[in-house]
């Protein structure tokens, strides 16, 4: 079998801005082998600050600003950290990112932008928000106006700072406020627009002027407070909005690097490397080009990046290194709140709609790049074995629960069991074993990799089989992993498996169990396991004993499958999949303490779905379940993907392991009940009397817990959802 290609070099890419976006998306039309490519980056998304005042004016909605990371690293082969880089420690080459191990590198690159807060200023932390970084200030906007509608306030706005930047967002802020009687004004401790042509400048203060912006040149500010900004000469000026939009600050954390900078950014030369490391390349605003000086633009970010590309290719053993030469002016397109602009380049300003809409197309350009369709699949081979062409042309094989055989296959290869020192065995969670007074589950839990970082696969992967233990009420006691990685070299492979290693201990630790040993091997791709053990203080608490009259009460939401299932189809959101990672990571532990001591019945929903699972819990009773299709937790955006089409590619198996007890309508929101989860939440059968206690402490923890339903007597068991 033809193995993929062994890595053995560390690519890090530290921030999702402009320049890196761009490798991202060139990396994969040309990416070089042998190379393990890694994006840190706090969130799923990357805003494109150059579309910001065409939002903030109403002319584009929020979701076209984004840069979705998620998608444009699958395309590109990377794995994607969520996370935000804090330290660097260039002896070891390792980055820090709070809450896991710090993640190695051979060659990195830093692309984290600037942020305009002004922390010097009393109250501005607590009382402002900052136009850089984007994605706060557009939270802020969004609460604003939502407040401003239901008239909860009054549109009374101050920006600080009166460069190009806050002079364009006045201005879009005044054309979407127009009608409101809105008071914008603008404070400038020097003089307004130094940076721009006299005659654009002109123009410029006259736009203001005639869209009702107020000016104060010269000004310094005392204190921002919940009310307003109080100025030093002791006027106060009332706001309900105080945005900054003053100069341009370094991320802190790189005065601890060592790094050679400049005010703060980081110092290159003409090959966009650090002049004090050459491991470290910087770019965009974040940077400080030594060889070339320029004020902080976008225009910038983008040119550089198929120098950085190539560059870092240089760097890791191909090709050779090439310099950057910024040029000296640049046209600057400045929106004017209409859909108008102002062009100004070498002094000689225009203005117009033409120019909005060649800025318009140019903004479309460059985030088309990003909403390329998914990668073309190599063709079918010219012959082939029948049914060979109908599973290729099929769902790809999904990760985590979703890559699982189906129940109606599991059962019909499983044998009987019988041994005088197994309690309980094939059929539950976990076999509960007999050792003299005392008695032992153990289960074992095996997933194909959903996600290409180890720290979070192997907490989704210990979380998922923590299930068992926890489901059968059982103190969690020892774990063995089983870990295969893809092959790369020696040093790489210890760097993996401490992530894998630590992502366990993430999980396993809080819930006391101990990670007594284990196995790994390499293959064709990541896939992680734990074998684990649990102690019982008392009776087992099984998928049987669900009684009449009890409530059915599900831990987390549904959604994983079919989330995870669209991610490899390219159709899942950056925002939607995080949302699902964060839900899988979710221990059950706490859960469990509050169920157990309750509940008749209880399983985790994995693979099988929560039909599924529920349909183990009915087996040899006459029970039927009735459940409401309302009342179903559901992870953002799961529902609308099912009704877009995607589904699992387990999906099918699942409902036809259930089709003779399931009675629903044919629904997106129905088709969920037969998603196949991945580490997910725990199904229980509880009193109903208590049951709304249970949901009111577990949502208390942090559970997005629901009852979904009841069971009653009947012929035979059936599960109806309405």
């Amino acid at each position: 079998m033809q193995m993929p290609m062994p890595q053995t070099r560390d690519l890090v890419l530290i921030g999702g801005g402009h320049t890196h976006a761009l490798v991202l998306h060139a990396w994969a039309m040309r990416p070089l082998p042998g190379v393990r490519l890694t994006v840190i980056n706090p969130a799923p998304t990357a805003p494109y600050t150059g579309m910001l005042p065409g939002y903030i004016a109403g002319h584009y909605a929020r979701t076209e600003l984004d840069i979705d990371l998620v998608r444009l690293a699958r395309r590109a082969g990377a794995r994607l950290v969520l996370g935000r880089a804090t330290g660097l420690d260039r002896d070891q080459r390792l980055i820090t990112v709070p809450g896991r191990p710090a993640i190695a590198y051979d060659i990195a690159a830093i692309d984290i932008g600037i942020t305009s807060d002004l922390p010097a200023i009393p109250g501005y932390s607590a009382h402002a928000v900052s136009a850089k970084p984007l994605g706060d200030y557009a939270r802020a906007w969004e609460g604003w106006l939502e407040a401003l509608a239901e008239n909860r306030l009054i549109p009374q706005v101050v920006i600080i700072g009166g460069g190009v930047a806050g002079v364009e967002l006045a201005l879009a802020m005044a054309h979407r406020l127009r009608g409101r009687d809105a008071q914008i004004t603008i404070i400038e401790a020097a003089a307004m627009l130094p940076n721009i042509g006299a005659e654009a400048r002109k123009r410029l203060l006259a736009h203001l002027a005639k869209a009702g912006v107020a000016t104060r040149e010269g000004a310094g500010i005392s204190e921002v407070t919940a009310t307003g900004v109080h100025l030093a000469d002791g006027a106060a000026l009332p706001a309900s909005l105080v945005l900054g939009a003053a100069g341009a600050r370094p991320q802190g954390w790189l005065q601890e690097t060592g790094l050679d900078l400049t005010d703060g950014f980081v110092t290159v030369d003409k090959f966009l490397r650090s002049v004090s490391d050459p491991a470290i390349f910087a770019v965009g605003d974040c940077a400080h080009m030594a060889h070339a000086p320029r004020a902080k633009a976008g225009v910038y970010a983008v040119r550089q990046a198929p120098y950085l590309l190539d560059n870092l290719r240089a760097a890791l053993g191909a090709g050779r290194m090439r310099a950057y030469h910024p040029q000296r002016d640049y046209l600057k397109l400045v929106s004017l709140g209409d859909k108008v602009a102002l062009a100004d380049k070498w002094s000689l300003p225009l203005e117009g709609r033409w120019l909005w809409g060649l800025k318009d197309r140019i903004d479309a350009k460059f985030m088309g790049q990003f909403r390329d369709a998914k990668p073309m699949q190599p063709p079918l081979p010219p012959a082939m074995a029948d049914g060979l062409q109908a599973m290729l042309e099929g769902r790809p094989l999904c990760g985590g629960c979703g890559a699982k055989m189906g129940a109606q296959a599991l059962r019909a290869a499983l044998p009987a069991l019988s041994h005088p020192d197994i309690e309980t065995g094939i059929g539950d969670d976990a076999a509960v074993l007999r050792m003299g007074d005392q008695r032992q589950v153990i289960a074992t839990d095996h997933l194909r990799a959903l996600w290409d970082d180890p720290f979070v696969m192997a907490q989704i992967a210990a979380t998922h089989a923590m299930g068992d233990i926890w489901a059968m009420g059982a103190r969690p006691q020892a774990a063995l992993s089983s870990v295969t990685l893809p092959r790369m070299a020696p040093e790489m492979q210890a760097r993996t498996l401490r992530e894998v290693m630590a992502g366990a201990l993430a999980v396993l630790d809080p819930a006391g169990a101990v990670l007594v040993g284990g196995h790994s091997a390499m293959g064709a791709e990541m896939q992680l396991g734990f074998t684990v053990t649990g102690l019982l203080d008392g009776p087992a608490l099984t998928k049987s004993g669900a009684r009449p009259g009890d409530a059915l009460i599900l831990t987390k939401p549904l959604g994983t499958g079919v989330i995870m299932a669209a991610e490899m189809h390219w159709a899942a959101s950056g925002d939607v999949v995080a949302g699902a990672l964060a839900a899988m990571v979710q221990s059950q532990g706490r859960a469990a303490e509050i169920l157990g001591p309750h509940a008749h019945a209880m399983t985790d929903v994995t693979g099988f779905g929560v039909v599924g699972h529920l349909a183990e819990m009915l087996a040899g009773t006459a029970l039927a379940a009735e459940l409401s299709l309302d009342a179903l937790p559901l992870l953002d955006g799961a529902e609308a993907l099912v009704a877009a089409g995607h589904a699992s590619s387990l999906a099918g198996a699942n409902r036809a392991a259930v089709a003779h007890l399931l009675d629903a309508p044919d629904t997106a929101r129905a088709a969920l009940l037969c998603d196949p989860q991945t580490a997910g939440g725990l199904l229980a059968a509880v009193p109903a009397e208590l049951a709304q206690g249970l949901v009111e402490n577990l949502q208390d923890g942090g559970f997005r817990a629901a009852c979904i339903g009841s069971l009653k007597d009947a012929d035979s068991p059936v599960i109806r959802a309405r």
